[in-house]
């Protein structure tokens, strides 16, 4: 056989292997095979719509309590359990249009963190400080262990937007009594397996 008939060989053969494609399962365009799909963490609420208006009885300049929420997990529109992996919720409540300090922080009204993961939501009108289920109140405007929950009082400005942060952790959180913004942001980094946003707007009155 001359070299001519060889290369050509050499040549069939390896269009041939191209041809059959990647092995059953490869991924596509190379990488770690993808593992199955994770399920999805939301919260409702029936205080208000997502994106409406707050009302009074939830803001500062009125009854502030503290909305009700509702956890859920979703694989696609289907609902689902929580992973097996969560240990503890958090969430973090602050207003957007209003900044600290004259820095680029905005204002923190609530935080609290070591919400049970077997818990399913939030009540209405949680009672000021640490909660008997291990729910601890973080940094805000009433924050530490007898903290409270502080709602929208609107400063400056036409509208404010509230945004409330809810996190999913695959820990429970190691703080001291008076932990920081800085520091919860900090102890949560690395154990986010799911997080959702609810926000609501307040006008200045």
């Amino acid at each position: 056989m001359n070299i001519k008939k060889l290369l050509f060989s050499a040549a069939v053969a390896c269009s041939l292997v191209l041809a059959q494609g990647p092995p059953a399962g490869a991924p596509k365009g190379g990488g770690a095979p993808k593992g199955p799909p994770r399920p999805a963490f939301w919260v409702s609420s029936t205080a208000w719509a997502d994106g409406d208006f707050v009302p009074m009885k939830h803001s500062g300049r009125g009854d502030n309590k503290s909305p009700a929420f509702e956890f859920h997990w979703n694989l696609g529109t289907t609902p689902t359990t929580a992973p097996d992996t969560l240990q503890s919720y958090a969430v973090i409540f602050h207003d957007a249009e209003n900044s600290t300090n004259r820095t680029a922080v905005d204002t923190l009204h609530w935080s609290a963190f070591n919400i049970p993961g077997s818990e399913k939501g939030l009540p209405e009108g949680l009672p000021a400080g640490d909660q008997a289920n291990g729910m601890r109140i973080g940094p805000g405007i009433r924050g530490g262990a007898q903290g409270a929950y502080f709602g929208p009082g609107a400063g400056p400005g036409p509208i404010h937007h509230y945004i409330f942060e809810f996190y999913a952790l695959d820990a429970k959180l190691e703080l001291g009594p008076t932990p920081t913004r800085d520091e919860l942001l900090k102890a949560m980094d690395t154990h986010v397996i799911g997080k959702a946003v609810y926000y609501g707007r307040f006008p200045q009155p």
